[in-house]
């Protein structure tokens, strides 16, 4: 009998020690894969290909403001959701070109609608690379008209190399970093903020 429970005892304490190996190696795996994993830096982190828009822009120093953003218009559940979605998504210092108190009023809970508009305004249905965006403008001789999720229009464009997108207000925003893959889609970094049509 007692045998019979020292060998119970030994071939629970294999079990566990097997389960823990098993989860280790597990988690050292997905380390790897992600080591191996084709990044670009945003803000000072690595963006992961692997992790969804929500799951990156978190690690960013530059774009607090508009994580900020995103959870006070409740759309994290759908920039983490499937997609693919292409985001133009406006650095800190783009949330500081608009004007002393934009951002504060923004914030508030009663202006969430308004809120949701502008940062849907920077979002696009698809993964549009820059490949994908320099052929539209080809195609459109100079020229191609994005729908935004928000119903707004970005027109891109070409300065030089450089790729820019402006809303139907008239304001430019440069594309300062291009083709940060996403699982669920793709970011391009730009230097202001794109704003609904007033």
């Amino acid at each position: 009998m007692k045998t019979s429970n020292v060998l119970k005892s030994v071939l629970f304490t294999v079990a566990i020690f097997a389960s823990a190996i098993g989860f280790s190696q597990d988690k050292m795996m997905k380390k790897e894969k992600m080591m191996k994993e084709e990044t670009v830096m945003v803000g000072g982190a690595a963006m992961y290909p692997s992790k969804n828009i929500i799951e990156n822009a978190l690690n960013s120093i530059d774009h607090t403001t508009l994580v900020a953003a995103v959870k006070a218009g409740e759309l994290v559940d759908v920039l983490m959701g499937e997609g693919p979605f292409t985001v133009f998504a406006p650095t800190n210092a783009a949330f500081e070109k608009l004007p002393m108190g934009t951002v504060e009023t923004l914030l508030k809970p009663e202006n969430k609608k308004t809120l949701q508009t502008v940062l849907t305004n920077h979002v696009v249905s698809g993964k549009w690379n820059a490949k994908d965006i320099l052929k539209l403008i080809k195609k459109g001789n100079g020229k191609a008209e994005i729908k935004t999720l928000s119903g707004g229009i970005l027109t891109a464009w070409l300065k030089g190399k450089d790729v820019y997108v402006t809303d139907e207000n008239g304001n430019s925003a440069k594309v300062i970093i291009a083709d940060v893959n996403q699982s669920n889609g793709v970011i391009h970094v730009i230097d202001t903020v794109v704003l609904p049509k007033s």
